[in-house]
């Protein structure tokens, strides 16, 4: 068994990214259901309508939800890597310069995880693959 690990041959690759973007999801869904929905509630719970907390929390919320089912994976991945770039420079890097100091780590990682399904595609287990398999190749769309 661990033989077959070590010499991957890539076979187990979709379902390797299928199960990191659903656990991300799951962990990213946090960030949007406290600041909308107030569960958990957290000191970021609440933030004022239109604010930048607050667009970012529905951002979270609905992307997190899009990624758990893995569908629009590459353009959500990209506005999710996004969003989590921002937020280190704007809320982290300004506390102190190294992430272990001003609480950047999580923020850091997601944006590199998101970056990997932007560049990966949806993994095993999602709805892009179910509609990829419906379509003809010839959209040049893939998952």
């Amino acid at each position: 068994m661990i033989d077959e690990l070590v010499e991957n041959d890539g076979r187990w690759t979709p379902w390797a990214v299928g199960a990191l973007r659903i656990v991300t999801a799951l962990l990213f869904l946090e960030h949007g259901t406290s600041k909308i929905l107030f569960f958990p509630e957290t000191a970021g719970s609440g933030p004022s309508m239109w604010s930048l907390l607050w667009v970012a929390g529905w951002i979270e919320l609905i992307g997190s939800l899009l990624l758990l089912v893995g569908l629009f994976t590459r353009p959500v991945a990209f506005l999710l890597a996004g969003e989590m770039a921002i937020a280190y420079w704007t809320v982290h890097s300004p506390k102190a310069p190294y992430p272990v100091l001003n609480g950047g780590e999580a923020a850091i990682l997601f944006c590199f995880i998101f970056l990997l399904l932007l560049a990966t595609g949806s993994g095993a287990w999602s709805v892009d693959g179910v509609l990829r398999r419906r379509r003809p190749e010839a959209d040049g769309y893939r998952a």
